[in-house]
């Protein structure tokens, strides 16, 4: 007997049927892993056909970059809650690398893109505007008061720019062995200087 399409549910609007097909993507990966997961199996899970799913993602690769930013705010909620109590602007940029460069790979959704191959992908997610937007808000949250340190408006989206594309290199192409204490030992002598450069504002 043929399942009801949506599963008797259809969505109201195309916002939640985008919602709907992350949703059964997450639980896709859940059960077979990242890099066995196929549209068709996240068309199953929803009872539609594929052609249904392409209709709101028009690629695999579209599909899963979706799943990556549905993650991406679970993710800085947790380093957000990481970093609590660090003040020193230093401390917190050392941290926040070395934590987001040993967590991503992990994490079955953000790390999705590399486990398929594809860091192209990955890369152009967390450059665009809105993997900025998420990590100015996630920054502002520390317990660093970047603005007296000089870094507001440009100089902050500077810096993220900085520190992502740092984080997509180490993503891209890992060094064996260089994690712990010796990955930020590395990082604090080659990173931390970049927040030297602005001036404290008066």
């Amino acid at each position: 007997m043929k399942r009801p399409a949506w599963n008797g549910a259809p969505p109201r609007d195309g916002e939640e049927a985008k919602a709907r097909i992350i949703d059964a993507a997450m639980r896709c990966i859940d059960r077979h892993g990242p890099g066995k997961t196929s549209l068709s199996d996240v068309a199953s899970e929803l009872g539609v056909i594929r052609q249904t799913v392409y209709r709101y993602f028009p690629s695999t690769e579209e599909l899963f970059i979706a799943v990556g930013f549905a993650a991406l705010n679970s993710f800085l909620e947790r380093l957000v809650a990481h970093l609590a109590g660090r003040r020193d602007p230093a401390d917190v940029v050392v941290e926040a690398m070395a934590y987001a460069i040993e967590e991503v790979p992990k994490d079955p959704y953000l790390g999705l893109f590399l486990d398929l191959g594809r860091p192209d992908a990955f890369s152009r997610g967390a450059t665009s505007t809105r993997a900025f937007d998420a990590c100015r808000l996630a920054f502002a949250r520390t317990d660093v008061d970047w603005d007296e340190l000089g870094f507001s408006g440009d100089e902050l989206t500077e810096l993220l720019e900085f520190l992502l594309r740092v984080l997509l290199s180490f993503a891209n192409d890992p060094l064996p062995g260089r994690n712990g204490a010796d990955l930020r030992a590395f990082l604090r002598r080659w990173v931390t200087p970049a927040i030297m450069a602005p001036t404290p504002a008066t």
